[in-house]
C-alpha cells in the first residue's frame, strides 16, 4: 500500500527501523495532495515549506539516535477553526479571511510537542455551522468515496483529507456531531472526547458548552495515539478537567466478553435508513458473538435533542460571534458611512447565510420576552437528556447506535431545507448536550458508501470505547478499505 494510505503506527515502525524517512512520508502526502486536491478540495491553506522543515528536523533526531514519540514525523491536518501561530485561520469565513493568529491552540502545541508535521488547515462549514461542508465561505469539499456527495460536516475537510490520503491523521471539532458524522460519511475513525478532556484554548468558539476537539484517524490504534497527545488538563481553559490521563493504547484489547452494550431504540426507529439499520444489526450481532451482552434500552428524552440543541447552540453562537464587528481583526467593509453602518455592513457581507440564520435564531431565543420560554426551557430539557444517559450507564458500559441516519447524501440535496440538513445530526446531538464521549468507526458499506457505527461512553470512558471499537476492528476489514480516486 502507498505510504499516504498507511496508518501512523505503521509509519512509525518504518521510521524507527530507518526504512523510510519523515521527509519521504511528507513528500508522499504532498504528492498525493497535488494529485487529488483539485477533486477533493479538503484544504483552505497548505503549509508545505513548514512541513518539510519539520520533517527534516525529525529525521535529524532519528539519525542522531534520539528516541522519538509515536506520532513524530506523521503528517497531520488541522481544522481551520484552531489557531495556528503565523498560519491563516479563517473558520472558512469571509469575515476571518485574513486572520493570522499570534499564538497556537493548546492542541496544536501538544501535537508539535508530539513531533507531528502540520500539512495544512482544512475546509469546514463556516464557523462549524453545518453538516455537509457546503456552508464553507470558500468552496465545497467532496467525499472521496463519491465526488458528487458531501463529506459530512462541519469537519468535512479533515475527514476527507484522511480518507483520501491527503493526511495521515487530522483534528476536527464536534459541537453536535461534527467529528463523528463526517467520519461515518468518509469511512474513517472519528472520536469526540468527553467535554473537558481536551483543551478548547485556541479553538474559535461556536457554542462553548458543546464544542470539543477530537481526532480523525484510519484505525482505532491511531485514535488512541492521538488522544494520548491531545488530552490533559490545561490551565488556559477554565472548562478543562483536572484529571490524570491514562495511556489509551493500553485499552486496545481484543476482548468484549462480559461488557454490557445498550442499543437505544430511539436511534433505530423512524428516519433511519433500513440499510443502515441492517448494518448496525450485523455489528451488534458480531459483538454479541464475541461475548458482549447486547440489550435494547431507551433514552426517552433524546427525541427532544434536536430542538434543544438548536436553541442552546445558536444562543451561544449569537454571543460568541458578536466579536466580529470589523473593528479588531478580520474583514471590514470599505463603504461604510459611519461606525454603525460599518458594523452592519461588515457582518452582513462577512457572514454566510447559515451563520446569519443561527445568529438570528439565538438572539431571538435570548431576547427579553422569550428567554424563559425558549432558552431556559432548553437548558431544563438538556438536564433531562443528561439524566437519561446517567440512568442508562448505571446498567450499561457502552451504548451503540448508528452515527448518521443515512450514508453520505448528494451535494445540494438538502441545502434548500435547513430542517432536513439539521436532521443529519439526529443520532449525535444528544451526546454533546450530555457531555459524553462518542466514537464513530466504519461498520459496513451501502452501495459503495461507508456507514459508521457510533459507540457512546460514560464521562471519561474513552478507554472502554476504544476497547470495544478495537475489538470490532480486529474482526472486520472495513477500516482497511480505501476509496479509488
Amino acid at each position: 500500500m502507498e505510504l499516504y494510505y498507511l496508518t501512523a503506527h505503521e509509519l512509525h515502525d518504518l521510521l524507527v527501523k530507518k526504512e523510510i524517512s519523515a521527509e519521504e512520508i511528507c513528500r508522499a502526502v504532498f504528492d498525493r495532495i497535488d494529485a487529488v486536491e483539485d477533486k477533493i478540495k479538503a484544504y483552505v491553506t497548505l503549509t508545505r515549506d513548514r512541513a518539510f522543515a519539520r520533517a527534516r528536523e525529525i529525521d535529524r533526531k532519528i539519525a542522531a539516535g534520539e528516541e522519538v514519540p509515536p506520532l513524530a514525523g506523521i503528517p497531520v491536518a488541522i481544522k481551520d477553526n484552531m489557531c495556528t501561530r503565523g498560519v491563516r485561520t479563517t473558520c472558512s469565513s469571509k469575515i476571518l479571511y485574513n486572520f493570522v493568529p499570534p499564538y497556537n491552540a493548546t492542541v496544536v502545541e501538544k501535537l508539535e510537542a508530539a513531533g507531528t508535521v502540520m500539512v495544512g488547515k482544512t475546509n469546514m462549514d463556516e464557523f462549524a455551522m453545518g453538516s455537509s461542508t457546503e456552508n464553507s465561505g470558500f468552496f465545497v469539499t467532496a467525499n472521496p468515496w463519491d465526488l458528487e456527495r458531501v463529506p459530512g460536516g462541519s469537519s468535512g475537510g479533515s475527514a476527507a483529507a484522511v480518507a483520501a490520503g491527503e493526511a495521515i491523521t487530522a483534528l476536527g471539532s464536534d459541537t453536535g456531531g461534527s467529528i463523528r458524522q463526517p467520519a461515518a460519511f468518509c469511512g474513517v475513525v472519528g472520536l469526540k472526547p468527553t467535554y473537558g478532556a481536551v483543551s478548547r484554548y485556541g479553538l474559535v468558539a461556536f457554542a462553548s458548552s458543546l464544542d470539543q476537539i477530537g481526532p480523525f484517524t484510519r484505525d482505532v490504534t491511531d485514535c488512541a495515539l492521538m488522544l494520548n497527545a491531545i488530552c490533559g488538563h490545561d490551565p488556559l481553559d477554565s472548562t478543562s478537567a483536572p484529571r490524570d490521563i491514562p495511556d489509551f493504547t493500553s485499552c486496545l484489547r481484543d476482548d468484549v466478553k462480559g461488557l454490557k452494550i445498550g442499543v437505544p431504540r430511539e436511534y433505530m426507529g423512524e428516519g433511519i435508513d433500513p440499510a443502515v439499520k441492517e448494518i448496525i444489526g450485523q455489528a451488534t450481532g458480531l459483538l454479541a458473538s464475541l461475548g458482549a451482552e447486547i440489550e435494547e434500552t431507551t433514552l426517552p428524552h433524546s427525541r427532544y435533542a434536536l430542538p434543544t440543541y438548536y436553541l442552546i447552540a445558536p444562543a451561544e453562537a449569537s454571543s460568541n460571534l458578536a466579536r466580529y464587528d470589523g473593528v479588531r481583526y478580520g474583514y471590514r467593509t470599505e463603504d461604510a458611512r459611519d461606525v454603525v453602518d460599518m458594523f452592519m455592513k461588515t457582518r452582513s457581507q462577512g457572514f454566510g447565510p447559515e451563520v446569519k440564520r443561527r445568529i438570528m435564531l439565538g438572539t431571538y431565543a435570548l431576547s427579553a420576552g422569550y428567554y424563559d420560554a425558549y432558552y431556559l426551557k432548553a437548558l431544563k430539557v438538556r438536564t433531562l437528556i443528561k439524566q437519561d444517559f446517567d440512568r442508562a450507564f448505571e446498567k450499561f458500559d457502552v451504548l451503540l447506535a448508528p452515527t448518521a441516519p443515512s450514508p453520505a447524501f448528494k451535494r445540494g440535496e438538502k441545502t434548500g431545507d435547513p430542517l432536513q440538513m439539521y436532521m443529519s445530526d439526529i443520532c449525535t446531538l444528544a451526546v454533546n448536550l450530555a457531555g459524553m464521549p462518542g466514537i464513530s468507526i466504519p461498520a459496513g458499506f451501502v452501495d459503495g458508501l461507508p456507514v459508521g457505527m457510533q459507540l457512546i461512553g460514560k464521562p471519561f470512558g474513552e478507554g472502554t470505547l476504544l476497547r470495544v471499537a478495537y475489538t470490532f476492528e480486529q474482526h472486520t476489514d472495513y477500516h482497511r478499505r480505501r476509496p479509488s480516486l
